[in-house]
């Protein structure tokens, strides 16, 4: 991994994992465009991307002749980003059970995400509006390894969007996990907010939808 990380960083590679980590899915005229290669050198990484497991392909149907080929990362590519030292905390937290009891890991986690709130709360503060609360919240979620942007949707309703979740295994073992992350930005956020989930193979779109309407956390 270190040693294509390395290689990463010296090509195109990088660029074209970062671009389908945003998307739901790219051509190789798409990422052509985006990246201002030609054909054919993008062609070529994405072909050995998908050779060694990162990528796979989908069709996209057209209105008029043959569906579009696109490149879309796997879940293999998962660990070229953040995870949150997560062999350790699920090493942690499972010991705290096997010493404190079942109860253990729920509440440290609580005591976390309570932590994480007064913390980010200081530094939310300053925003003026929703919108800018969201943009803020949306850096911070970034800093943490979210890829996490503030976008609205049709109707104007701002829009939490997540291309990566550091907190997927911690959430498989600990279900009470997205539970405590969906309640931590409905108050910062100081409103409604619900959670939705996108997964196809390596695709992670994780969505906070924020109701315009306060209420009292």
């Amino acid at each position: 991994m270190l040693n294509l990380l390395r290689e990463m960083l010296h090509s195109p590679v990088l660029d074209i994992v970062q671009r389908l980590k945003h998307s739901t899915g790219m051509t190789v005229t798409e990422l052509c465009t985006a990246m201002k290669m030609s054909y054919m050198g993008v062609k070529q990484h994405c072909v050995e991307l998908e050779k060694n497991g990162f990528l796979d392909t989908w069709r996209r149907p057209k209105a008029a002749g043959r569906p579009e080929k696109l490149y879309r990362l796997t879940s293999k590519a998962d660990a070229l980003f953040q995870n949150y030292g997560m062999p350790l905390t699920l090493d942690l937290l499972a010991t705290a059970e096997k010493v404190y009891g079942e109860s253990a890991p729920p509440k440290l986690l609580y005591t976390h995400f309570q932590a994480k709130g007064e913390a980010w709360s200081a530094k939310l503060a300053k925003a003026t509006t929703l919108e800018e609360r969201a943009r803020l919240l949306a850096r911070l979620r970034s800093g943490d390894g979210c890829l996490s942007v503030c976008e609205t949707d049709a109707q104007g309703r701002l829009l939490l969007v997540e291309h990566h979740r550091p907190l997927r295994e911690l959430a498989a073992r600990y279900g009470i996990v997205d539970e405590l992350e969906c309640e931590l930005i409905e108050r910062l956020m100081g409103c409604e907010v619900r959670r939705s989930v996108e997964e196809v193979s390596g695709l992670v779109r994780v969505t906070f939808h924020i109701k315009t309407t306060a209420h009292s956390a």
